[in-house]
């Protein structure tokens, strides 16, 4: 209240507006300090810095209310035009503009239908982007190496998958536990998601599983950036949340939906022994149609030689040209030697040994006329070119390697053929050969030197 004292005649204190403002709003503080209100969301706002500003209504009324950043991320779903809530908060005013409000601390929706109307919202905004298109989903590996199992590490489901792999496939399961209910499971599953996005080995298809459960209990599998991350995956992913007739928002942006977890495994897995059987059935039946087709070669070729002429008449007539021309052939040949004979006889005739005589007789005579006119000049130059040649025959001779060996004497050469001209050139135990003048011989030199003034012995031997 104002520290000014009232005028006379008057007992009543004077406010001020700021004391008004604030005494309401303590009082509708300290009155209304826990509220659950429920009403219609209208008005929705999400300011910049993380506030968010609504306005909850019903048929005759309608209060303002704030929700602070830090309550934001709490909240159970995300507040949207036109959804029917039940808000916990305290009333407070805002004194600057004389309007009082509800500070909302959680935000629930107003039974199961309320939750349904606001997935149906978001599948049907979900859908108009074309995130449930047919043709943007993936084919399933039929054979995969490696499956990654995103679900709780406890209960049946992951026990009922590994068991059900485990009898069907030969697959390595790699499992990355994650809490399938609550606040925390979105984002745990979007951790999950990227993790084996770059997982070393990188599994081949994914499944995210879960149990059975209420509406409530699967409602973290509708939520829209959990939606968005599984679209946008790069991996094949299968979506077995809840039984059959459990339905949520990933089941419809995945690359494949499975009534239960043991059918996600199975959709995952073939079967080795139905593909063993298979390759078996197709191995035989390949077999069988080769066979058909050799069988119906052979038909064929069968009934095509039929059309053809037999190899006898196709021979028939070369064989009798041959026998003819093989019997003509030595009748023939007799003929052309008789021929041949009788034309040698007419050459050889004239030619007798007393023509051939008076021929060189003839041919003598005449080598002695050119002799005789030869003049004597001729003849000593031809005599002293003579005398010429046997001079250097003789020095030939006497200059020849060979000329010693036939005085017995012998050449030593080195096993590479070059001639050994000294005893220093050759070493104890070298292989050499000896030339004579009738042959060679193989020797090893012994490396003992010969006494002084003892002529070797004639016998040689021990060099051979």
């Amino acid at each position: 209240m104002s520290d000014e004292s009232p005028p006379p005649g008057d007992n009543a204190p004077a406010w001020s507006v700021s004391e008004l403002s604030f005494a309401l709003k303590r009082t509708l503080e300290d009155a209304y300090g826990f509220v659950r209100l429920r009403g219609e969301v209208s008005k929705v706002t999400h300011h910049a810095n993380g506030h968010v500003y609504l306005t909850l209504k019903d048929d005759k009324a309608s209060i303002d209310g704030v929700i602070w950043r830090g309550s934001v991320g709490k909240l159970m779903v995300r507040p949207e035009q036109g959804l029917e809530v039940i808000v916990t908060g305290k009333i407070t005013t805002y004194p600057a503009g004389s309007r009082y409000q509800i500070v909302i601390d959680s935000l629930e929706p107003a039974g199961v239908g309320a939750l349904l109307a606001q997935l149906e919202r978001l599948k049907e905004r979900l859908r108009d982007e074309g995130l449930f298109a047919p043709e943007r989903k993936r084919p399933i590996p039929t054979m995969p190496a490696v499956i990654g199992v995103i679900t709780s590490p406890t209960g049946a489901v992951i026990r009922d998958i590994l068991h059900r792999i485990r009898d069907r496939w030969p697959a390595r399961v790699i499992v990355w536990p994650v809490v399938v209910q609550g606040e925390a499971a979105p984002g745990q599953v979007m951790a999950a998601l990227a993790g084996f996005s770059a997982f070393t080995p990188r599994p081949d298809v994914v499944i995210v599983a879960r149990g059975g459960g209420s509406v409530e209990d699967l409602w973290c599998f509708n939520d829209e950036s959990l939606a968005r991350a599984v679209a946008a995956y790069d991996i094949p992913l299968i979506s077995a949340v809840g039984h059959e007739t459990d339905t949520t928002l990933i089941d419809f942006v995945s690359d494949r939906r499975a009534p239960t977890p043991t059918a996600a495994a199975e959709m995952a897995t073939p079967v080795i022994s139905e593909l063993r059987a298979s390759v078996m059935g197709a191995s035989q039946r390949l077999t069988r149609a080769g066979g058909r087709i050799v069988e119906d070669r052979r038909q064929r070729l069968i009934s095509a030689g039929r059309g053809l002429p037999r190899r006898e008449d196709l021979l028939a007539v070369a064989s009798q040209r041959f026998d003819l021309a093989a019997g003509r052939l030595s009748a023939g040949l007799a003929r052309n030697v008789a021929v041949h004979d009788q034309a040698f006889a007419r050459v050889s005739s004239p030619l007798k040994p007393g023509l051939l005589a008076r021929h060189l007789t003839v041919e003598g005579d005449r080598v002695a006329r050119v002799s005789a006119r030869l003049s004597p000049a001729v003849r000593r130059t031809l005599g002293s070119a003579a005398e010429r040649v046997t001079s250097l025959d003789k020095l030939l001779r006497s200059l020849s390697p060979d000329g010693p060996l036939e005085r017995g004497f012998a050449r030593v050469h080195h096993a590479d053929g070059s001639l050994a001209r000294s005893a220093k050139g050759l070493a104890s135990g070298e292989a050499v050969e000896l030339v004579f003048s009738d042959g060679r011989r193989g020797a090893v030199v012994d490396g003992k030197a010969a006494p002084k003034g003892k002529a070797a012995p004639p016998d040689q031997g021990s060099l051979f």
